[in-house]
């Protein structure tokens, strides 16, 4: 389906909003499956691969154009590496060490990475108030995640540091995106098109470094692959653009409550990993800092204030002892 038509009404939308919830939150189910029988390397080249493959496919379905302009493909090198080589590398590593519902959790930090590089760069994304809290209340969300009151602060803490510096690259991806691509008029397809292909050469050229004994992995293992590329990154850029461009951007990004919810579900049931209580409350603390930075929380403290306001009036209009 491409991104500039009709999408086929508010149902329509609605089922490619879960469809891309679950892509991107059974990816890191996908991602620890892979990763019984190949390397973190490995993992990363086969969604790259496949990622790559599935948009060329739809590219050439819906006819889009592929722009020439080098410099938007130099953009575009830069994106790949900060938004795919990079971030999905780190996360394959850290899931050695981590469960993959801890990594999705961790994941849903990157709104806020994103938002403070923002303010940094950008002029019209400067820190407000609601903004400042939202910040206040993820990096406590991310603290109490980490749980550095634990003997040892963890072995597995640079798995976790891993993490959060994928989402700092998605952060910065989001942002350099904004800066210098989303203003030059190239279909969302289009740019995600030529940032994973980009990736996907990257790799295929660290081959030879990244190759290691023979492998011949199992059905389940070359399955998820397939899935972690063509689904979760392929199709799910198309789910992606066509809900922001129904919803909006704010309401879009609603998915990011619900990608935790899947990882975490997924890892616990079909994987069996732990859970502790540090974590889910964690990531409600980060989802709470999502909607205060966005202003929905202040928004709502003031529509209950009207609302008491409201009622206290009818009640003080209705006393008998008026």
């Amino acid at each position: 389906m491409a991104s500039g038509e009709v999408r086929g009404g508010q149902a329509g939308i609605v089922v490619q909003f879960v469809l891309l919830a679950l892509a991107w939150g059974s990816s890191f189910f996908f991602i620890k499956v892979g990763l019984a029988e190949l390397s973190p390397a490995q993992v990363v080249w086969a969604r790259m691969v496949f990622g790559a493959l599935t948009l060329a496919l739809i590219v050439l379905v819906t006819r889009r154009p592929v722009p020439r302009d080098r410099v938007l493909w130099g953009h575009l090198t830069v994106v790949a590496v900060l938004l795919c080589v990079v971030p999905f590398t780190l996360f394959s590593w850290a899931e050695q060490h981590i469960s993959s519902g801890l990594a999705s959790i961790f994941n849903a930090t990157t709104p806020l990475t994103t938002m403070g590089f923002a303010a940094a760069v950008l002029s019209t994304e400067r820190i407000t108030r609601d903004r400042g809290t939202g910040l206040a209340l993820g990096f406590a969300g991310v603290l109490l995640i980490i749980g550095p009151w634990a003997a040892g602060l963890h072995a597995d803490l640079l798995a976790q540091l891993a993490c959060l510096g994928a989402t700092v690259c998605y952060g910065l991806a989001f942002v350099y995106l904004r800066r210098f691509v989303s203003n030059r008029g190239v279909p969302a397809v289009t740019i995600a098109f030529i940032q994973v292909a980009t990736g996907a050469i990257i790799m295929v050229l660290a081959t030879p470094l990244l190759a290691g004994a023979a492998i011949r992995p199992g059905p389940a293992v070359v399955l998820s692959m397939i899935a972690l590329g063509a689904v979760s990154t392929g199709f799910a850029y198309i789910w992606n653009t066509n809900v922001v461009g129904a919803w909006g951007a704010a309401n879009g990004a609603a998915v990011t409550y619900v990608t935790p919810i899947v990882g975490v579900v997924l890892g616990v049931l079909v994987l069996d990993e732990p859970l502790t209580w540090n974590q889910p409350v964690g990531a409600v603390l980060v989802i709470l800092g999502i909607l205060a930075a966005h202003g929905r929380l202040s928004r709502l403290s003031r529509r209950r204030v009207d609302v008491d306001r409201h009622v206290s009036r009818r009640l003080r209009d209705s006393s008998p002892n008026r």
